[in-house]
């Protein structure tokens, strides 16, 4: 079962992908298997060396209390080298890590992490109207048939 973060690809343009592992905590991976995750408001973090990913909301498994941190932060594992280069891009330029999906690859939790640039106002609106008129083209070309 794959989980998509759908916001994403409209409130960002994305430049580049990874497959980062997570590290979870108690019965976190039953609830990933559930489907009980959210990635809506979530985003990635660079901080020591190292990557988090913060507010992704995975549900604690059948009410249990023992770990309560829905929102917790959660350490991915990527290549030391991969994080130095994106470290390098995002000071660079106004550019932020989003979580694009949360899957089971084999028994592990896999997360598809993505290096992306946040969509102009104006850049939304065209591609709003490209669809539209994309949209009515083909419904023309339907009918003539």
């Amino acid at each position: 079962m794959k989980i998509f973060n759908r916001k994403a690809r409209f409130k960002y343009r994305v430049l580049e992908r990874v497959e980062a592992g997570i590290e979870l905590l108690g019965a976190e991976i039953k609830s990933i298997r559930a489907g009980r995750v959210d990635l809506s408001e979530s985003y990635g973090r660079i901080r020591d060396g190292e990557v988090f990913l913060v507010n992704a909301y995975i549900a604690s498994w059948m009410g249990s209390g023992k770990y309560s941190g829905e929102r917790r932060e959660r350490k991915l594992l990527l290549h030391r080298k991969q994080i130095l280069a994106w470290q390098g891009k995002i000071a660079g330029k106004k550019l932020t890590l989003v979580p694009l999906s949360i899957y089971i690859k084999g028994n592990l939790a896999k997360v598809e992490l993505a290096l992306a640039k946040n969509w102009a106002k104006f850049d939304k609106r065209a591609i709003l109207r490209k669809r539209a008129i994309e949209r009515d083209v083909e419904r023309d070309f339907e009918e003539r048939r």
